[in-house]
């Protein structure tokens, strides 16, 4: 897949342009370098785009007898493609290998790639588990992503601290219940 590349002229005349629409003075010393900086912050925030999250999946290795490998916590940061407003959470990613493992800190880079673009949780959730099924080839996958939208902290509803919780079940966690709970217990 084509790397992305931001357009930093564009976007540096468009920060101008919000900033004078809201009634702002783009040359004052505050927000004189804004532009420039919502340029730099634009190319980590968003560079996920045009990335093909499944080179993180691609190097795997020969394991048997794992009953399901676990990796939770994994922080990751994303922007709500509704508001452009960040949204922030953890993601847990449960499978059960058939023959094959991939690197632990794979799982936590691929969460990281479909993060950096704009993006809502739901996709998010699935994009994740999809690859793992794709590129694995496990008995089954689980996804959960716990995350705080500021769509919904700061503007709007105005309820700061609420949690938006999805998961997605592929395989063998679709038909188990019993792995589903298990899942549920070990992340906790």
């Amino acid at each position: 897949m084509t790397r992305h590349m931001i357009d930093e002229a564009k976007l540096k005349q468009a920060v101008r342009l919000l900033l004078e629409a809201v009634g702002e003075d783009c040359d004052r010393e505050g927000l004189a370098d804004t532009p420039k900086r919502i340029s730099e912050m634009c190319k980590e925030i968003f560079g996920g785009i045009g990335k093909d999250a499944s080179e993180h999946l691609m190097v795997t290795f020969h394991a048997e007898g794992n009953e399901m490998v676990i990796e939770k916590d994994i922080q990751f940061y994303s922007v709500c493609e509704h508001h452009l407003v960040p949204f922030f959470g953890k993601a847990h990613i449960a499978y059960i290998p058939d023959g094959k493992v991939v690197g632990l800190s794979k799982l936590a880079r691929t969460v990281e790639t479909y993060a950096k673009r704009p993006q809502i949780q739901e996709q998010l959730t699935a994009q994740i588990a999809e690859d793992i099924m794709k590129y694995l080839n496990p008995k089954g996958v689980m996804v959960m992503l716990e995350a705080e939208h500021l769509c919904m902290s700061m503007r709007g509803v105005n309820k700061p601290g609420t949690k938006t919780v999805t998961y997605i079940c592929r395989g063998e966690f679709e038909r188990d219940q019993s792995l589903q709970n298990t899942f549920f217990q070990l992340i906790k």
